[in-house]
């Protein structure tokens, strides 16, 4: 179930309000400044610091690559 567009223009990290990537795919949005990773149980992200998954090198490396080979843009653009 993907999210709401309008939705991912407005969430942001809880933790340093920045952008996130949205993985629709993997139903997960991460924040590459943070390696954290929020997952999102049937269509509502759990956007709750003392949930989240903190990755490792390799996962964020996966990642970050990822998104660039698939286009995907943070959440809004924090500039």
């Amino acid at each position: 179930m993907a999210l709401d567009p309008t939705l991912l223009e407005i969430l942001a990290c809880p933790e340093d309000k920045g952008p996130l990537l949205y993985f629709e795919d993997e139903q997960r949005l991460y924040n590459p400044r943070l390696k954290r990773s929020y997952r999102i149980d049937d269509g509502i992200p759990v956007m709750l610091v003392d949930e989240a998954e903190t990755v490792d090198d390799a996962e964020h490396d996966r990642l970050t690559a990822k998104a660039e080979a698939e286009g995907i843009a943070p959440t809004f653009d924090a500039s």
